[in-house]
């Protein structure tokens, strides 16, 4: 059994679905027991203790459960609009980061990080994550964010409950760019 490709898939299910929308608006949650009907259609083995197993082992901390563990959400990412889900606004550090490709550098420089199809752009509190998401879409390029200036003038900087610093929007006037 191929618990990647079944997370991937739980992923898609509890971020961008629409048809139909797994989950609800407010909070992101899913019935865990909707999800795994869901699962099975392709994944027949799958039962409660795997998902619980991917919750766990998940190296990024993607998903939450409710306390009983009817409901399940993904913690950041949704692709849905409206999807609600309450997070901190603690102090940020001095620098975060952003990690992109070459490819999309003179698009943000031109028009601001932006999350695209997200509701948030996603930012690492440390440079080797923020090198590895770059990776992931081409040859690496990381944004450096002044995070404390970017809330001292206004902005909101969420943080979700697996680590993963949220904005709505950075301007170009708030990070340096480095080629790795």
């Amino acid at each position: 059994m191929d618990l990647v490709k079944i997370s991937k898939k739980l992923s898609f299910l509890l971020r961008h679905s629409t048809d139909p929308l797994y989950i609800s608006l407010d909070g992101g949650w899913a019935d865990v027991n909707k999800i795994i009907k869901e699962l099975q259609k392709k994944y027949s083995e799958i039962d409660m203790s795997i998902i619980e197993q991917i919750v766990a082992e998940d190296e990024k901390g993607r998903y939450s459960f409710n306390d009983d563990h009817t409901k399940i959400r993904a913690n950041q990412g949704h692709s849905i609009p409206n999807v609600v889900i309450k997070m901190e606004q603690p102090e940020p550090p001095e620098i975060l980061y952003h990690g992109t490709a070459t490819r999309f550098i003179s698009q943000i420089m031109e028009n601001g990080l932006k999350p695209m199809s997200r509701q948030y752009v996603h930012i690492s509190s440390d440079y080797e994550t923020a090198v590895q998401v770059g990776k992931r879409h081409g040859k690496p390029v990381i944004l450096t964010i002044r995070a404390k200036d970017f809330v001292a003038d206004g902005n909101k900087l969420y943080r979700s409950s697996n680590g993963v610093w949220l904005a709505e929007f950075v301007p170009t006037k708030y990070f340096t760019v480095e080629y790795t």
